[in-house]
């Protein structure tokens, strides 16, 4: 899946190129960069880097936007929208809340204390398809914390 997400951002770069669009040739090529060192470091997850580098922009965003700077929080949101168009699609709120659910009855989990386990059991299964902020909220929403 890496390969394959690598090749689709350097073909997109190559579109990009022809059509003179400056700002998107940027941004994938940093992406493609991220990806290509990821790989040579032996990790190989293109998800995990997409959401990395999503994340960054979007907490580069919002100090832009804290700062008074709304030119660049709009040019770091349209990075992190182009990068998220390479993510795979996210789960829906009721198919995380399905699967937060099983891991509670699973896990036996009454209470806060027992987070951890819960979130444990749900990433795997959600891996590149939501957020672990999102997660760490949905579970403690259901533990009642």
């Amino acid at each position: 899946m890496s390969d394959q997400i690598l090749e689709r951002v350097q073909d997109d770069t190559r579109i990009a190129m022809k059509a003179g669009e400056r700002d998107r040739v940027g941004t994938l090529r940093m992406l493609a960069s991220s990806l290509q060192q990821d790989e040579k470091e032996g990790e190989g997850d293109a998800v995990a880097v997409l959401q990395r580098e999503r994340k960054k922009r979007i907490e580069a965003a919002e100090a832009f936007e804290s700062g008074g700077r709304a030119e660049q929080a709009a040019a770091e949101r349209a990075e992190a929208e182009l990068i998220e168009s390479y993510l795979p699609e996210q789960i829906s709120d009721a198919e995380l809340e399905e699967i937060v659910v099983a891991a509670i009855g699973s896990a036996g989990a009454e209470s806060a204390k027992d987070m951890g386990k819960v979130i444990g059991a749900v990433m795997p299964q959600v891996k590149g398809r939501a957020d672990g902020k999102r997660v760490s909220t949905m579970v403690r929403e259901r533990l009642g914390s």
